[in-house]
């Protein structure tokens, strides 16, 4: 096995003096019990017991936190006397953790392990960040993808029927047609979940295929100069915001949460859901057949897709007692192990080589995702782009929806979160 002489000792003084004096890739001799934080499930459980049952001489205990609190909490919990080992990554929480020297500086493991070869390029990219934390796809890299995403459409296809819709749509314009099919027969088109992400989701989509894909990833990353308020993002804002007006959104969007929206779609209560894979395993155990999977349709059926996605990652405290076994299994998440329990738990492998197999629903999300990723169109989610991003998107939204805010408005708050953050 390896081991690497790293630049600097373990500190908590700064994001860059964080990582251990050695870093070692043989971990079969060390007994160690690590505590991992998470928000997201699955696929953190299913990944962790296939590490453990790789190492029986490592424990892995789980505290997992609602994803609405858990930028709050992790920050308050990995800056404590007790932080977990790991932590699922947040952009949001970085941008205090890893300038305060909280995370583990991978930059040693990634050589150690060749991570550049193991993980793909556009998966540890944003994953990377400077010290300050204010601009990220460069600098270090402070975390490794779990489990790949991809923000899509998922179509309820007895309720398509219905509505009189043949196929699946091959343009926005086709979509567009489908809500008004499904109105007018009385059904809604979409279920929606204004009170948290769901509502911004259907934005992000839109302005994924409307959008230019740089500009909008200059923008998340923290790109001098970069600017939402384009013509691309006020065309997508207009067409939500449309939508609203001709009634295709719920009245009742806002006061609905995303797992209500996703029992209404599951219920046959509405022809389509815009949210990301995560969904997958369990709509299909429940739907069967009855339910597809699409990428948010462009202007034009041969047009690049783009689309929003990521990982669930995780971060590895600078204050752990082992940092070789947390890396550890930040590596086993680019095995082909780890490949069969992301694909099964409805997301994509972190090695996109790796041989797997998958059938229905699972396999409509596998080759949305794949035609995106082969395209290089993976691009990050919008609350990426700030700390309070969030906070300004899913209000935001809720204004678009209620008729109190204006296209205009909403797309100037984002864009004020992004100058106080970045200027």
């Amino acid at each position: 096995m390896l081991t690497l002489t790293a630049c600097a000792a373990l500190s908590g003084g700064s994001a860059q003096d964080n990582t251990p004096d050695d870093v070692s890739t043989d971990i079969s001799d060390t007994e160690a019990t690590l505590t991992l934080a998470f928000a997201d499930d699955p696929p953190t459980h299913e990944l962790v017991e296939g590490f453990t049952a790789m190492y029986p001489n490592v424990n892995i205990e789980l505290q997992q936190t609602q994803f609405t609190d858990y930028v709050k909490t992790i920050s308050l919990s990995m800056t404590s006397d007790d932080a977990p080992d790991i932590a699922q990554y947040n952009p949001g929480a970085m941008r205090s953790l890893i300038p305060g020297g909280h995370i583990l500086n991978l930059d040693p493991y990634a050589e150690a392990y060749a991570w550049d070869e193991t993980f793909p390029e556009a998966t540890l990219e944003p994953l990377q960040s400077n010290e300050e934390a204010t601009e990220f796809a460069t600098g270090s890299l402070y975390a490794a993808p779990g489990a790949l995403s991809v923000l899509g459409v998922f179509h309820n296809t007895e309720v398509m029927e219905e509505a009189g819709v043949p196929e699946p749509p091959a343009t926005l314009e086709d979509f567009e047609a489908a809500l008004e099919l499904a109105h007018q027969a009385d059904i809604a088109p979409m279920s929606v979940g204004g009170l948290e992400v769901g509502g911004f989701q259907i934005w992000n989509a839109l302005l994924n295929g409307l959008g230019d894909r740089d500009d909008y990833k200059d923008w998340v990353y923290g790109a001098e100069g970069a600017t939402i308020e384009t013509e691309a993002a006020a065309e997508a804002t207009e067409t939500f915001h449309r939508w609203v007006e001709a009634g295709y959104v719920p009245e009742s969007a806002n006061a609905t949460s995303d797992n209500d929206a996703r029992a209404e779609f599951v219920d046959g209560d509405s022809m389509f859901l815009v949210t990301g894979n995560w969904a997958a395993f369990e709509l299909e155990a429940e739907m069967g057949d009855d339910v597809g999977f699409l990428l948010m349709p462009g202007t034009a059926v041969d047009q690049a897709p783009v689309a929003s996605g990521g990982s669930v990652a995780y971060a590895v405290s600078s204050h752990t007692e082992h940092p070789d076994v947390a890396a550890a299994f930040l590596n086993y998440l680019s095995s082909v192990e780890a490949a069969e329990i992301q694909l099964a738990t409805g997301f994509m492998p972190v090695d996109t080589q790796a041989p797997t197999e998958s059938y229905g629903l699972l396999n409509e999300v596998n080759f949305g995702f794949s035609t995106v990723a082969d395209n290089e169109g993976i691009v990050p989610f919008p609350d990426h782009a700030a700390p309070g991003m969030i906070d300004q998107l899913t209000p935001g939204i809720q204004g678009l929806i209620s008729g109190s805010a204006t296209p205009e408005e909403f797309l100037a708050s984002l864009q004020a979160e992004w100058e106080s953050h970045h200027e």
